[in-house]
């Protein structure tokens, strides 16, 4: 039988659908990746954009880079004596010949670098000629800072960019997506909008997640973009997908958070879930600081200019590293070729601080130089916005003034329940914000951030059992952009076998970090261009007027994950 004529009798939506009409899209808080399934690689864009403001307008410009907090006296003085713990444990380290490692002192390496004066290069191209209201992705730096433009990106810390300032409400955030994700499929992939009804998207999600932003994506796929179909990824379970890998405990680094998740045969244990704020942005300021404090020859560096933050994020890729048989001071250059201005060669030397930045995974205080941080986990009952049960929804939308305590008045919230029924049968409901964030997730201990290790041994902890916990400590697979350190699978193994708990110590500790020879930060997109080719994702389809009739009830029945 042909597949035409075995498809005949079957709905559209179960159907198996070519590689190259569905698109894939990966937010994240620097870079977005869009691209079809059949692509070997997605277009990778910065996640951004640039609104000319009206005259007089107010100023708003987030930051390329999670932004430095004001160095006190007392956060100085932390940061110091963490970067003096790091390399005196460097210090206690051995090379591989077997020879002792050494330090060299910052003030020895500032006495260079005050010396290292710019080398002229040629003289550099003019700001290119702006004249769009709106501008989106990479060429937003090509933008004069000068100009009045406000900058906005739609995702922070791997979550919606929300605040109380210009551009940040939900709707601002939800037209910033629509506006750069069109812009990348209409003029990077070459597909005209009007024809995405005939397209299928999966759109890939962070682990731990607020519902009711995911019916805002839902949403905005299906009514404002206009795709056909689509469906959710976690990203995790993507990274599984990519890497080719059954089982794993998945740690995902990005620009401004660490993720982690427990996965088995594609499904995201939810107890396993953690978010750390922190990722290679805060990693490469700690960088930057220690640069400064060794009289970085680049003196006119700001974290205030998009380019600027580019080259130091280049520095950090290229420089850093954890391994231990480099000590000693080390000569580098690097070209600062910026629009509007000539092309300068700088000389730089290095010492131990292109180990110790990347460190700061481990030894968290020096990443306070981007403020506090906090570990989000799974709120241990969330709320539901549609679901007229939930105690949190009655809470926030029960048209009683006084306070109720549903532990104590149970009749009361069994009457509250039978109007809600009656009331509250339209979809639009939406419990957003609750007290410390959204209601599906929770603080753990807040203004404590934990290190990679201590987080990637408690995800594996939540383990519901023995064998899952035996399973996870012979996988953990790293992927995101901010894995990009030569030597930290070495190191995260080395820490990491120091504390698993003595029964799981018979299995064998694997770190993956570049499964299939796959570039780590494109592994999630990836595995959900796979998933979205598979015959068991055919069931997964949610479609427009299935959307519109049913709303979220349709994607807690259809979603790839466990509600």
């Amino acid at each position: 039988m042909s597949m035409a004529s075995h498809d005949a009798g079957v709905p559209e939506q179960f159907q198996q659908f070519p590689p190259n009409r569905i698109i894939v899209i990966h937010p994240g808080s620097l870079y977005v990746r869009i691209g079809r399934a059949s692509d070997l690689v997605p277009v990778k864009q910065l996640h951004c954009i640039a609104r000319k403001r009206r005259h007089g307008g107010k100023i708003y410009r987030d930051s390329f880079i999670p932004p430095s907090v004001p160095k006190t006296k007392e956060l100085i003085e932390e940061l110091e004596e963490c970067r003096l713990q790091i390399s005196h444990t460097l210090q206690s380290c051995v090379q591989s010949n077997g020879a002792r490692r050494y330090a060299t002192p910052p003030q020895q390496i500032a006495a260079f670098n005050r010396r290292s004066l710019p080398e002229y290069v040629s003289d550099g191209e003019p700001w290119p000629q702006v004249e769009c209201d709106v501008i989106v992705g990479d060429l937003v730096l090509d933008v004069d800072p000068e100009l009045p433009y406000n900058i906005h990106f739609p995702y922070r810390r791997g979550d919606f960019n929300l605040h109380s300032e210009i551009g940040g409400s939900i709707s601002s955030v939800l037209n910033d997506l629509y506006t750069i994700w069109s812009s990348i499929i209409e003029f990077k992939l070459g597909i005209p909008l009007i024809e995405l009804v005939k397209y299928r998207c999966v759109l890939l999600i962070p682990d731990l997640y607020c519902r009711s932003h995911l019916k805002y994506l839902m949403s905005l796929l299906l009514k404002d973009l206009g795709f056909g179909h689509c469906f959710l990824v976690q990203e995790s379970v993507g990274a599984t997908f990519g890497a080719g890998i059954g089982s794993a405990c998945v740690v995902d680094i990005g620009d401004q958070k660490t993720a982690i998740s427990c996965v088995e045969d594609g499904i995201s244990h939810k107890p396993t879930r953690l978010r750390m704020d922190y990722g290679a942005g805060d990693v490469c300021q700690s960088l930057s600081w220690m640069f400064h404090k060794s009289a970085f020859p680049y003196k006119d560096w700001t974290e205030n200019i998009p380019r600027d933050v580019v080259l130091m994020r280049n520095l950090y890729e290229n420089f850093c590293h954890i391994n231990l048989d480099v000590c000693g001071p080390q000569e580098k250059s690097f070209l600062v070729d910026h629009p509007g201005d000539v092309i300068n060669k700088y000389t730089l030397q290095v010492g131990d601080e292109c180990i110790i930045s990347p460190l700061s995974m481990f030894y968290t205080d020096l990443l306070k130089i981007t403020g506090a941080k906090t570990t989000k986990i799974p709120n241990r009952q969330p709320s539901d916005p549609e679901d007229p049960f939930d105690a949190e929804f009655l809470r926030e939308t029960g048209r009683k003034k006084e306070a109720i305590d549903i532990s104590t008045n149970e009749n009361q919230f069994e009457t509250l329940n039978e109007i809600q029924q009656v009331n509250n049968q339209d979809e639009d409901i939406v419990v957003d914000t609750l007290e410390g964030g959204p209601g599906d997730i929770s603080l753990l201990a807040p203004g404590q951030v934990m290190a990679l290790d201590a987080a990637i041994l408690q995800s594996i902890d939540r383990c519901p059992s023995d064998d899952l916990k035996r399973k996870m400590y012979s996988n953990v697979l790293i992927v995101g952009g901010g894995v990009k350190v030569h030597g930290i699978s070495l190191w995260l193994q080395n820490r990491m076998a120091l504390q698993i708990p003595y029964t799981y110590k018979t299995e064998q500790l694997e770190i993956v970090t570049s499964p299939k020879e796959i570039d780590p930060a494109s592994t999630v997109w990836k595995g959900a261009a796979v998933m979205s080719c598979l015959e068991s994702a055919i069931e997964l389809w949610i479609n427009q007027s299935e959307w519109n009739k049913y709303g979220l009830r349709i994607l807690r029945e259809r979603a790839p994950f466990i509600w």
